[in-house]
């Protein structure tokens, strides 16, 4: 079938391979002329996956209107923060009958809405029953390879749910599903804040020790803020949360982790973000969960030492002190 990826970074264009490995034609937008034109003439994405050719069936546009019309399905993949201006000019090309998959994960700063609430928002209620978001452990390069990967697809109805994964679902590309929207947003989001906690302590030499202890009450973190906005506390088990914050932690190919690695090793926020080249969602989202948790009333330990590194200009020695010199608790509270 048509199938519309909006967004054309690394993981909007594995996406899109991985769509076009599943059979479906797809058209590819992005927002930049220049970079359509490169990728038509190169048949790739020479910025981001330059080493993995584009089959016929992917068809890069900077139309919105053309890579929407007589789509059976759209893929959302912009960053988070300007997902909700993507998804205003993109409404009027929109079909309420046709599912919509969102695969970005953070929370926007200022509203503190998650994914799903920007598209209820910015959309009319009649497209909210064909809304899904995709979550898990997925790093771009390798679904790009098509290497085995296994994801879950996010909806308040099972049908569409399963229409969505299907889509997904072929090779080594394994496709989930879930009624748990708010589970699998939250965790896709927060790990990536844990995962740059993770990272600073690998990049200041804090151990293994270390990491596996910060995964650990990082996800417990993540479990309280997610199960008081109504999660499942299960899904945090699953491939949304335990999954795909392992990998974001541990991964070589994990953005936020390498941002977490050059702060442990005393750089500059601006010059690893400027060297990375690409967006990685937990800076930001780190401001907006931080407030969110304020605002909840939620004990946050680990992001509250991240959010102090990246805002407040805490130093990587006083936070480590600060995080390890915490009064001594149950480890379930």
């Amino acid at each position: 079938m048509k199938v519309s990826v909006l967004g054309a970074g690394s993981w909007g264009t594995a996406i899109a391979l991985q769509l076009a490995r599943a059979g479906h034609e797809v058209r590819l937008w992005n927002r930049s002329q220049e970079r359509v034109d490169d990728m038509c003439r190169e048949r790739r994405n020479t910025r981001y996956l330059p080493d993995y050719p584009f089959p016929d069936s992917i068809h890069p546009t900077a139309s919105l209107e053309e890579a929407i019309k007589d789509s059976k399905l759209v893929v959302f993949v912009v960053p988070s923060q300007v997902m909700r201006t993507v998804v205003l000019a993109a409404k009027s090309f929109l079909d309420p009958e046709v599912p919509i998959c969102c695969a970005s994960k953070g929370i926007e700063q200022g509203t503190l809405m998650t994914m799903e609430e920007v598209f209820r928002d910015a959309l009319p209620v009649f497209f909210h029953a064909h809304l899904t978001f995709l979550a898990g452990p997925s790093f771009a390069k390798e679904v790009a390879a098509g290497l085995p990967t296994m994801v879950v697809v996010a909806s308040r109805f099972t049908d569409v749910a399963d229409t969505v994964g299907e889509a997904f679902h072929a090779g080594n590309f394994r496709a989930y599903h879930t009624d748990d929207i708010v589970g699998a947003e939250l965790g896709g989001a927060l790990k990536n804040i844990i995962a740059i906690a993770c990272g600073i302590a690998d990049g200041y030499g804090l151990g293994l020790n270390a990491r596996a202890g910060l995964m650990t009450r990082g996800l417990a973190e993540i479990t309280r803020l997610a199960t008081k906005r109504g999660a499942n506390p299960l899904t945090m088990l699953g491939l949304a949360g335990m999954g795909d914050l392992v990998l974001t932690c541990t991964g070589s190919l994990s953005r936020n982790r390498t941002v977490g690695v050059g702060l442990g090793k005393g750089q500059k926020l601006d010059d690893i973000l400027e060297e990375l080249g690409q967006v990685a969602e937990g800076v930001l989202t780190t401001k907006s969960a931080w407030a969110l948790a304020q605002r909840e009333g939620i004990d946050m330990p680990v992001l509250e030492q991240v959010y102090a590194l990246l805002y407040e200009g805490k130093n990587v020695d006083q936070a480590v002190k600060d995080l390890f010199s915490r009064d001594r608790k149950a480890e379930r509270g």
